[in-house]
Parts: structure tokens; C-alpha cells; sequence
């Protein structure tokens, strides 16, 4: 077999290389979308051209949360003061979608250079990295971390408390961090911490596991929804989609497709409308 050219044998060699040590990515092209998702492994943020963001008139049963939310991200975007949130509560109850609603809505109208970075939780340990790039940012950006939960002396809780207030370098001013959880306190407690641990300063351990918590200085709590709220829910998305089935039958229908799944939430309400508008050859 005759020997391979020299330029093809060149050319394989830095195939192999870039394969090895990939170009670090170009800077952001934070004008070519207003959302973007961190891809931990490339470093780089991904830019989302048509977000998955709901009206936030479909949000319902959380009134009090979207003004709390509304109001502190114009803030922000307006350049006044302004907190970190957490978001905490019950599953399918619109913490996720109140953040992506609240940005589509700000960034859609009086504040179009407002920008959504969405990270997920288990990329934690590249934060720095991403606030690396978030301080060249020419925008004001909510850094956005969905479902946050802890287990004992986990490194990422240590990093995210300190970039939200201990860093002498700090959090740039033009980023402000929301968060969700399931738990309140983003890190699970033992029964034995309330009386008997085997701590010598239970208090301080306690201390410990909710100092993260406190860093966010906008607390929304989610609870789960009643029956009125749960079948309100319903109405909106079926008004949204157009729907003309009796309200008796409609209700009929949502209530056991609520006792099915065990649950009422507005994640639920979601399911159950995506399931009837499919038999009725809609879409929502």
C-alpha cells in the first residue's frame, strides 16, 4: 500500500488534536437571543430562540407571587435595587414557569435588553466559569438555577452561597440569581436536630443548613392549589385553547384526572388539558 500523502497525514493529526483539546468557544453573541442555556461541557452558552415561556395571565392560584416577581425583576432591569429569589414549594406549581413568564414579559416590552441564563443545578461546580463570562455581559442578566436541592457538605452549596453575598469579588451588579427548590431550606434536616443531635452547638449546625437560604433576599413560597384553584387553572387553558365542552363535563373530567395522579397543581391542570385537546384534535 502506497504511503499517505503528506498533507492528508497532516490533515488527520489535527483532527486528532482538536478532538483532544477542542478551541475554546467565541465570545457570546448576547444580541442573537434573549435566553440562553449553560452547556457546562463546552463552556459556552447556548443561545434559545423561542423560549418555552407561558402568557403570564395563564399563571393562576399564584397572584401574590407573580406582583412579588414582577415587581423585583423591573426593578432590576431598571437598574434600581433589587434581590436574589428563591422560589420554594409545592411540585407543579409554576415556580419555573413564573421566572420564564416574568422574563418573556419584561424582556417583550419595556425592557428588551433583559437577558435569561438558565443553569442547571448539577453544573453547579462550574459557576465561576459562567460568572466569568456573565461579567462581560453588556446586558442585565438573571442567572436562572431550576429544582436547587443539597445533600451534606456539598461543594456546589459552598460556591452558590458565596457568590450570592460573601465573595470579596462579589456577584457583578447586572446579574441577579433566581432560584427554585422544593424545599425552603435547600438542605434536607433530621429530626434529630430539633432536640437531641449529637452536635455539641446544634444551633450552629441548623445555622449551617439555612444560611443558604438566607442569601436570597426575595422569598416566594408555592403551595399546593384547592379544588376551585386547580379547576381555574383548567378553565384558563381551556379558554386558551378554544375549547367549547360543557363546564360540568369539563370539571367531571379534570377531577378524575386529578384523583388519578394523586394530585391538584397547575402542572396537573397542564397534563391533564394536553391529554383532552389531543382527543379533541387541538393543541394548546
Amino acid at each position: 500500500m502506497p504511503p499517505e500523502p503528506l498533507e492528508l497525514h497532516l490533515s488527520k493529526i489535527s483532527a486528532s488534536l482538536e478532538r483532544l483539546c477542542p478551541l475554546p468557544p467565541g465570545p457570546t453573541q448576547w444580541g442573537a437571543a434573549k435566553a440562553f442555556v449553560w452547556q457546562a461541557q463546552q463552556g459556552a452558552l447556548k443561545p434559545v430562540m423561542a423560549a418555552n415561556a407561558l402568557n403570564l395571565d395563564a399563571l393562576r392560584a399564584i397572584e401574590p407571587q407573580k406582583v412579588a416577581l414582577l415587581a423585583n425583576t423591573r426593578q432590576f432591569a431598571a437598574g434600581h435595587g433589587a434581590n436574589n429569589a428563591l422560589l420554594w414549594g409545592a411540585r407543579g406549581m409554576g415556580k419555573s414557569a413564573l421566572v420564564k413568564a416574568v422574563h418573556a414579559a419584561l424582556s417583550q416590552g419595556e425592557f428588551p435588553d433583559l437577558r435569561l441564563v438558565e443553569m442547571r443545578a448539577e453544573d453547579l461546580h462550574t459557576l465561576d466559569r459562567v460568572l466569568e463570562i456573565l461579567r462581560r455581559a453588556p446586558y442585565r442578566v438573571i442567572l436562572f438555577i431550576d429544582d436547587l436541592a443539597f445533600t451534606g457538605d456539598d461543594a456546589a452549596y459552598r460556591a452558590l452561597k458565596t457568590i450570592l453575598d460573601g465573595s470579596i469579588e462579589g456577584r457583578p451588579a447586572h446579574v441577579i440569581v433566581y432560584a427554585t427548590s422544593n424545599r425552603r431550606h435547600l438542605m434536607p434536616r433530621d429530626a434529630s436536630e430539633n432536640e437531641h443531635g449529637s452536635s455539641l452547638l446544634p444551633h450552629e449546625s441548623v445555622d449551617e443548613k439555612i444560611s443558604l437560604s438566607d442569601r436570597f433576599g426575595l422569598w416566594l413560597g408555592f403551595h399546593a392549589c384547592t379544588q376551585e384553584e386547580y379547576l381555574d387553572i383548567v378553565g384558563t387553558y381551556a379558554a386558551a385553547a378554544g375549547l367549547t365542552l360543557p363546564k360540568d363535563a369539563l370539571h367531571r373530567q379534570a377531577l378524575a384526572w386529578a384523583a388519578q395522579r394523586g394530585s391538584r397543581s397547575g402542572r396537573v391542570a397542564w397534563q391533564f388539558m394536553q391529554d383532552l385537546c389531543g382527543q379533541m384534535g387541538r393543541t394548546l
